[in-house]
């Protein structure tokens, strides 16, 4: 007799072992037919997995969150199914799900374009034939045996990987068959709303020095209507790509010979400064206290820290005359250099350390985005030293301060995943155990609902993630803060405690927008290039009519500048009407149109190049700066 307790805290029994396909029956023939997955203990696994014990149990349906990943994943199969049935020379290697879907590289193959539609198209007929996806479990031999048979090297080199005496476990669907941990739904049938987007090359197991494959990306859905919506989203993202905005406004530009760093044009520098100062005071009022320190630090400094280890790769390295420094991925070490300068006491703490700190990390080459993904960067970073009673106290402060930066921003929606230990970690398990502790006590005590992360930690400590959704829907992960206990004893912080006793503080790693450079173009996207009128790098242009009108023109543009209004002056010989265009594409809030009436009757006409506001507005002179400054306090 077995006893299966369901979320409603029901229970059934039954006296014998029970797949989740026939509990699902059990209970209803409609629910039997949405069935997708079932959950044991909160273990998700394939439906037809026999239960053999007491258990909390749930059935999963397509439309269920869980269910996406493992359609998208299912997808990569079906796609290795249909290259092989079309290419037979085509060897699978891997095909892992990625956000939205999924792909699948294959080698001693090349595809064009064209044979997308193609390969798409099996796909669909391979759907329909309702095929029954099945695990089979094999001892690694036998699995090594049957690649080896089946000729796919890059498979039995997986297998061998896998140490020995484990079992392996295999996917089955028709007379295709693949090395798989799954799960997997019950059949190709569940798989309809699915789209291969593009190719790309790629490394066998990302090393430059192994073969290139082939790459098939693809997307996929529990619905059509999702698939559709995906689509739609994909157009409005290309409309608001903020390489191409950037350009219209004059903001940036990227070139070949230095790749991965950003070129900052004056408007672009100007919004940079914008943002900065803003934060910069919100860091005053919070009692930081801001320092500036190297960019390039000896090997030394990064092997004790643990970063020489875990992120040689992705360092800028150095040699000179037999001395080996780095150019700094982030500046977490440096401020404990700083913190250890004096003897601190229990009372100088919380000690809140803040810095822009530029950064510099050797990211692929593919893998470089617009300002999204850049190799230099400055960080809005910070690290908090305290006690270990001042956490929560320190969380509660941080979260409020995050909240209210990103409201000032724009951004209302804001998530937060709780990451814990990553497999490769520094620090004990006792150390971890105290350090996840401390971390949800704090998150409780803010009242933050979160979801698990599970190990995506730091590898010196456990974080909390701030994902940002944004006009369009999609997720931007910004914010984070990290409890240490490591980095304070690698790098032998201390502070006096009350009893005269030398204690390690608590390092709390913080920031809020993560980075200057991917946080402006998220802005750019978020906005559409129309930022709000505190934010904008030209707040408003002064344009002439004609050139007659040229000396009131400068009295307004010389009083808006005297103001501390960011405006520029445009009296070229141009029409009107081109002016207003020029800078709408260069999306510049408001135009001061300067004529006749203008000139004579001592006033403005202001043109918003904003189409929720159609008409202009008159505006006099003398109330022209005020009519701005409200405009910005209504905007902040």
């Amino acid at each position: 007799m077995i006893n299966l307790t369901f979320p409603d805290g029901s229970i059934k029994s039954f006296d014998q072992n029970i797949t989740g396909q026939q509990l699902a029956t059990s209970i209803s023939t409609s629910l039997a037919k949405k069935a997708f997955l079932l959950e044991i203990d909160s273990q998700i696994v394939d439906l037809n997995r026999l239960i053999t014990r007491d258990a909390k149990v749930r059935i999963i349906t397509e439309q269920d969150q869980e269910s996406v990943e493992i359609i998208r994943h299912d997808c990569a199969h079906l796609l290795a199914q249909a290259v092989q049935k079309l290419f037979p020379q085509a060897k699978p290697t891997i095909g892992p799900v990625v956000e939205h879907g999924f792909y699948y590289d294959f080698a001693d193959i090349s595809f064009a374009l064209e044979d997308l539609q193609r390969i798409e198209d099996e796909m669909h007929v391979l759907s329909k034939a309702n095929l029954e996806i099945k695990r089979l479990v094999y001892s690694r031999q036998e699995a090594i045996n049957l690649f080896k048979n089946l000729k796919q090297e890059y498979k039995v080199e997986l297998i061998e990987s896998i140490p020995a005496g484990e079992e392996v476990s295999l996917y089955q669907q028709g007379d295709f068959i693949d090395l798989c941990r799954g799960p997997h739904g019950p059949s190709t049938a569940r798989l309809k709303h699915f789209k291969l987007t593009k190719l790309a090359g790629a490394y066998w197991r990302g090393d430059s020095s192994k073969p290139m494959l082939q790459r098939i990306y693809g997307v996929a859905f529990a619905s059509k209507e999702d698939l559709d919506n995906y689509f739609v989203m994909l157009e409005e993202a290309a409309a608001r790509d903020h390489r191409k905005i950037g350009k219209d406004m004059q903001l940036f530009h990227l070139q070949e010979e230095a790749p991965g760093m950003v070129f900052w044009h004056p408007k672009g520098r100007e919004l940079y400064l914008i943002i900065e100062q803003y934060i910069r005071q919100k860091l005053k009022n919070a009692g930081y206290v801001e320092v500036k320190t190297p960019v390039l630090l000896s090997k030394s400094l990064w092997e004790k820290s643990g970063h020489w280890d875990k992120f040689r790769e992705n360092m800028f390295v150095v040699e000179d005359d037999g001395f080996t420094s780095s150019l700094k991925p982030m500046s977490c070490p440096c401020h404990i250099q700083i913190f250890k300068q004096n003897i601190k006491s229990y009372r100088d703490l919380p000690m809140r350390m803040a810095e822009f700190g530029f950064c510099h990390r050797n990211e692929p080459s593919g893998s470089l985005h617009g300002l999204m993904r850049v190799r230099g960067f400055v960080q809005d970073d910070a690290h908090i030293f305290c006690t270990p009673e001042q956490v929560i106290d320190e969380t509660i402060a941080f979260c409020d301060l995050l909240k209210e930066m990103y409201t000032d921003f724009g951004f209302h929606d804001v998530q937060v995943k709780f990451s814990d230990r990553p497999e490769a970690r520094a620090g004990s398990d006792e150390v971890w155990d105290k350090a996840e502790k401390a971390l949800k006590d704090a998150v409780q005590a803010v009242g933050l609902e979160y979801s698990d992360n599970k190990g995506e930690g730091a590898f010196y400590g456990p974080k909390l993630e701030f994902v940002l959704k944004d006009a369009i829907g999609r997720d931007w992960q910004c914010g984070t803060l990290q409890v240490d206990f490591v980095l304070p004893e690698r790098l032998d912080a201390s502070y006096t405690a009350s009893n005269g006793k030398k204690e390690r503080p608590v390092m709390l790693h913080r920031a809020i927008i993560g980075t200057f450079e991917r946080f402006i173009g998220i802005l750019i996207e978020q906005y559409k290039g129309r930022l709000p009128l505190w934010l904008a790098p030209v707040q408003i242009v002064v344009a002439t009519i004609t050139q007659a009108y040229e000396e009131y023109a400068r009295q307004i543009f010389e009083l808006l500048r005297a103001a501390g209004i960011r405006c520029e002056l445009d009296i070229e010989n141009e029409k009107i009407g081109y002016k207003i265009r020029k800078h709408a594409c260069a999306k510049v809030p408001f135009i001061a149109i300067i004529g006749k009436k203008e000139t004579q009757e001592c006033g403005v006409t202001i043109s918003s190049t904003s189409t929720a506001q159609t008409e202009d507005e008159w505006v006099m002179k003398d109330d022209l700066v005020s009519w701005i400054q409200n405009i910005v306090k209504q905007n902040n």
